[in-house]
């Protein structure tokens, strides 16, 4: 077979300075500083929550692979007990996935069944846009955060069709500004129709009482239909789930395909994915001080060149080209800071970028030296 056209493909993205590759292992011991992982409670690098729950013998002997789609395996009480706890905090059913993937592409293409229309943010993760791809429905966007837009979109498409399915992140991933849950939950009631699907991967363990959640604060909490979580950020675990009504429940099971052919998540995962919440239940101390190294590094930002965002958790520093982004990266990493380039098509062209992404581990110190270093690269650029 002819391998010219991947060939042509790569040394395209080679030039462009969009060439993706894995990135070595770095040794933890290398004193550098890591600003591009996802463990927003710094969970991740304790140890002693490990070693506290292997000291359980019922921890250690828990399976390392269920073998099975979860329709299929013979052990289901892990499983069991992990929902039945998230349905508890979150006062409805929930369903494991294997991944926030998995969840947004098998909930979004089996929920959009029938004469429905898809309305997403047009900043919304690509695992809900490849949900849409999947689901072969009718959908548009709307310019992100903009809910009157939102608004004169629902006003013409709701009378057309049997449901409109509204898909948001609750914190953005790229950005790390957050939608107006309120706002969106005024409008589910006003169109009776809408099914309002928020998905909370970056706000589960951060924002909300408890570190459960922007839709769980909301007032309109009742009307949100589907809340997506992850376990692989904040709870420095791995899979996903669902919060959702008893019938939207049964019928994902019964319909979402990556749900039904999925090998289920090994059991001992979901005993440390709820060991995990649990201890994450109390850490608003921790949630504190990430909001206050947000706040931080925000002031430090504002007064750089590169557009930034808002205080938040995860906050980019926008270059505008892949090429810019890259260099800075490697720069960085020279100064001991570990901040990864984001470019297209992850964010739409001309906003490449580093993405900077905060952890409670980390000290005011760290957030000082970075914005120090920060500001002697870009002005010698």
């Amino acid at each position: 077979m002819n391998h010219s056209y991947y060939n042509e493909t790569i040394e395209s993205l080679r030039h462009s300075g969009n060439l993706r590759r894995i990135p070595a292992d770095m040794p933890a011991d290398d004193g550098s500083i890591d600003l591009s992982s996802n463990d927003y409670l710094g969970l991740g690098v304790r140890t002693e929550l490990q070693e506290q729950f292997m000291a359980e013998r019922d921890n250690r002997m828990s399976p390392m692979t269920s073998s099975a789609s979860r329709l299929l395996a013979t052990r289901q009480n892990d499983y069991g007990d992990l929902e039945t706890f998230l349905g508890r905090l979150y006062d409805r059913p929930a369903l494991l996935f294997n991944s926030g993937y998995h969840a947004n592409t098998g909930m979004i293409s089996s929920l959009a069944a029938g004469k429905s229309i898809i309305v997403a943010d047009k900043l919304v993760h690509a695992s809900i846009i490849d949900g849409i791809v999947l689901s072969k429905s009718e959908f548009t966007r709307f310019p992100h955060n903009d809910f009157d837009r939102l608004e004169r979109i629902l006003a013409k498409e709701s009378p057309l069709h049997e449901r409109v399915i509204v898909a948001v992140e609750s914190v953005y991933s790229m950005d790390g500004d957050r939608a107006d849950i309120n706002r969106l939950t005024e409008l589910k009631r006003h169109y009776p129709n809408v099914l309002l699907y928020v998905d909370e991967a970056h706000g589960v363990g951060v924002e909300g009482p408890h570190g459960l959640g922007l839709s769980i604060a909301s007032s309109g909490y009742g009307d949100i239909d589907v809340i997506v979580g992850t376990f692989g950020k904040a709870y420095a675990s791995s899979g996903a789930f669902c919060v959702t009504s008893p019938s939207i429940r049964e019928y994902l099971v019964n319909r979402a395909r990556s749900f039904i052919f999925s090998t289920a998540i090994p059991p001992i995962t979901a005993r440390w994915t709820k060991f995990m919440i649990e201890q994450s239940l109390g850490m608003d101390a921790e949630r504190t001080r990430l909001a206050a190294l947000g706040n931080r590094l925000h002031e430090i930002l504002s007064v750089l060149p590169g557009k930034n965002g808002v205080a938040s958790h995860i906050q980019p520093y926008i270059t505008g080209s892949a090429e810019s982004a890259v260099t800075l990266s490697e720069k960085l990493l020279k100064e001991g800071f570990k901040v990864l380039p984001i470019r297209t098509p992850t964010v739409p062209p001309g906003t490449d970028r580093l993405r900077i992404s905060l952890s409670a581990a980390l000290t005011a110190d760290d957030i000082e030296s970075l914005g120090n270093a920060l500001t002697r690269l870009t002005s010698c650029s």
